[in-house]
């Protein structure tokens, strides 16, 4: 009986163990830059609570991330901004720091390749502000459905 007991334990102890170690995995396999792209999306669907999350997932893929870690100033800046998308609920204080947090990473992913496909630098000129895109095709994340293609591409990063 002891020894079904032992077992028992040691199994558990083990499942919780590789449990943790997938989360970890989890967390150091999603590419920061696709969880930007998240939180991008959640804000062009004026969907405050999904922007919250996918930050969140940003924040532990930045964490993760080693080559994140070439400047630990412009790491820190980015973190601070998604923690603030991340606890907000506002869609208008989340839009405020994606733009700063938009500039940042764009530092980043010019000092960082995150990427093989190219990386659209997009301008919203009603904001003054920029966004990282997958695609050419504009979808402003300041305006929403608002103004859902206003802006231009500025540059394109490969």
């Amino acid at each position: 009986m002891k020894t079904l007991f032992k077992l028992l334990t040691i199994n558990i102890l083990a499942l919780i163990v590789a449990g943790s170690l997938s989360a970890q995995e989890k967390a150091a396999s999603v590419n920061p830059l696709q969880a930007y792209y998240d939180v991008k999306d959640a804000l062009i669907s004026s969907n405050a609570s999904t922007a919250g999350n996918k930050a969140t997932v940003l924040i532990n893929a930045i964490k993760a991330n080693e080559k994140t870690n070439a400047s630990k100033v412009l790491r820190d800046k980015i973190l601070f901004d998604a923690e603030h998308i991340a606890e907000s609920k506002d869609i208008e204080h989340q839009r405020g720091h994606f733009a700063s947090l938009s500039t940042d990473f764009y530092a980043l992913v010019k000092a960082v390749k995150l990427s093989e496909e190219p990386i659209y630098y997009a301008y919203c000129p009603m904001k003054k502000n920029y966004w990282l895109s997958e695609g050419e095709a504009i979808k402003n994340p300041y305006y929403g459905n608002k103004m859902l293609t206003c802006g231009k591409v500025a540059e394109v990063l490969k």
